[in-house]
């Protein structure tokens, strides 16, 4: 039988090699700042292949996005008013982890999830200030 000779450096074990160099790397935590926007600006592309809704802050910066392919449809079922709504609601309800409450719409394209991406957004708890 052989046996592994344990290699100790001034004293130390490999082991408390390790957990020293980890000590070391590991710096105090920074806590990031939750952003509250109690009023966004909500971005609708409705193209024909697919619906693509994007939450941002007054000044432009994105908040928070979804889309049909992104919440699960694929080939031609992305291009339907059900996968639209369910993009919106999907969007809103991370729009809600900022504190989002009052939208203004905007909406570019002439695909078919147009309109139910506006009752997505309602039946969200978003108020519609504008469209």
């Amino acid at each position: 039988m052989t046996y592994k000779k344990e290699r100790v450096i001034e004293g130390k074990t490999p082991d408390a090699e390790k957990t020293a160099s980890a000590e070391k790397t590991a710096g105090p935590k920074k806590r990031s700042k939750r952003r509250s926007v109690p009023e966004a600006n909500v971005y609708i592309q409705a193209g024909y292949n697919n619906t693509i809704v994007s939450i941002a802050e007054q000044n432009g910066n994105i908040l928070c996005w979804s889309s049909s392919g992104a919440c699960g449809f694929k080939g031609t079922r992305k291009s339907t008013p059900y996968a639209g709504q369910v993009a919106a609601e999907t969007a809103a309800g991370k729009a809600k982890n900022y504190g989002v409450e009052k939208v203004h719409v905007f909406i570019q394209g002439a695909g078919p999830g147009r309109e139910q991406c506006l009752r997505g957004l309602v039946s969200s708890g978003l108020s519609i200030e504008s469209i």
